[in-house]
């Protein structure tokens, strides 16, 4: 069987870093993309020295154009593109910003990172999945986004969580049947820049369902999960 190749968004460092390092121990080359081409080329580096197949690759996911331009180096240079981890993500409000003080700007800066980027990526990328009939899309998102808990504080990244999950669901549907599958996932409170150092989890930890999505071992869309929402390999509510 052909190595798979994975591409992971916003991976310079927290839990797409961490997602690279995981995937590419089991043998998966990955494509680590970044905005900042040395932060970037820098995290590319650092798991090298490890002695793993992990290449840099610069992307903007607000930009279309450039989410194109990756698409097409993957089918030039690679011929495919079989995993695709939509992580690059922000929050730029406060945790007890209100909805009843939120800005549009806001709600427009975090929706254009948050959901147009994974939008766009999806879009880009499962062309080159359906002609090998094989795709493994996972989104990280956050209970924050879940409907069945919603409440007030960060609204915006609220929002952009609850359209990235409506998102998965229309994905998965619209590839039913031509072997990929497209699930999100909630990795959980973790020790990241966003998560802050007094969060529960690790970040290997909190990369582990993303793992497990991103190589799970069905041959097609009607062997597998797919239009679901997890946390730690258990389906919650939406």
């Amino acid at each position: 069987m052909t190595q798979r190749i994975a591409v992971v968004t916003g991976a310079n460092k927290g839990i797409g870093f961490e997602i690279c390092r995981q995937l590419a121990t089991q043998s998966v080359n990955v494509v680590l993309t970044a905005r900042n081409r040395l932060r970037g080329e820098r995290a590319a580096a650092a798991l090298q020295s490890e002695g793993l197949n992990v290449i840099f690759r610069p992307l903007d996911v607000t930009d279309h154009d450039e989410c194109e331009a990756l698409a097409n180096y993957m089918e030039r240079t690679h011929g495919r593109c079989d995993i695709l981890i939509n992580n690059a993500g922000i929050l730029i409000e406060k945790w007890a910003a209100s909805v009843l003080d939120a800005k549009a700007d806001t709600f427009r800066s975090t929706l254009e990172t948050n959901f147009f980027g994974a939008l766009w990526m999806a879009q880009a990328l499962i062309p080159l999945m359906r002609q090998h009939r094989y795709g493994r899309i996972v989104n990280l998102s956050s209970g924050l986004g879940q409907l069945d808990a919603m409440g007030d504080g960060t609204p915006a990244y609220r929002v952009s969580k609850t359209a990235l999950n409506a998102l998965t669901c229309m994905l998965a549907d619209a590839t039913r049947t031509s072997g990929i599958l497209v699930n999100s996932m909630c990795p959980g409170w973790v020790r990241t820049d966003m998560g802050g150092a007094s969060a529960a989890r690790s970040v290997k930890k909190g990369a582990e369902t993303a793992i497990w999505l991103a190589t799970l071992s069905a041959t097609s869309s009607n062997d597998g999960p797919t239009g679901g929402f997890f946390r730690d390999r258990k389906r919650i509510p939406w």
